[in-house]
């Protein structure tokens, strides 16, 4: 059986991320992506190309190929009525249903998604992708990136927020009767 390569690779900086303001549908900062030339190289032998339905996440798939799908299971989590607000004004206003989100992963105290419903949307997403042999390269968002995680190494949802994603950093998973995490060292190209 041939495995499935995933390829999750986190969008390009948004103007948001750099304020630490939770996201609305903006697009990527191009200035910030003008300073990095080798942006869209590396993934050439890539079946699929996949990207969640917001305009950050379109316009970085565009920069690894002009054909992709949109996938709504690589939409960013909804944060309900925290969208657009920096932390630093959550702090000021709502600090204890800030603290209760990052402490209880159940807990959506904007009205939006909670962390467990968007894992277990994630898993479903993955469980997908197991009878789908290949390579999918798929541009979604920092916070579907660790859900991917917390889903393919059995880590409690608690450990969410332990999980870091910069912009444009790529993650390889591989499928073969069970999910693996792959890392990439120096000399080794992505999706082989």
């Amino acid at each position: 059986m041939q495995a499935t390569r995933l390829t999750l690779l986190c969008h390009a900086r948004t103007v948001a991320q750099k304020v630490a303001r939770f996201a609305l549908d903006e697009p990527v900062d191009t200035d910030w992506l003008s300073r990095r030339p080798d942006v869209g190289h590396g993934f050439g032998n890539v079946r699929q190309l996949l990207c969640g339905p917001e305009l950050r996440t379109r316009q970085t798939a565009a920069l690894y190929g002009e054909t992709f799908r949109v996938e709504h299971a690589l939409a960013d989590c909804d944060l309900g009525q925290w969208r657009g607000l920096s932390i630093d004004e959550l702090l000021k206003a709502e600090p204890q249903r800030l603290q209760a989100w990052l402490d209880d992963p159940d807990a959506a105290p904007h009205g939006g998604e909670s962390i467990t419903r968007l894992c277990r949307r994630v898993g479903d997403w993955l469980a997908s992708l197991e009878n789908t042999p290949g390579d999918v390269l798929a541009v979604t968002h920092p916070f579907v990136i660790r859900a991917a995680l917390v889903n393919v190494l059995h880590c409690p949802a608690t450990t969410f927020n332990r999980i870091d994603v910069e912009p444009l950093s790529a993650l390889e998973l591989r499928f073969n009767g069970v999910w693996r995490l792959r890392t990439l060292g120096p000399d080794v190209e992505p999706n082989p």
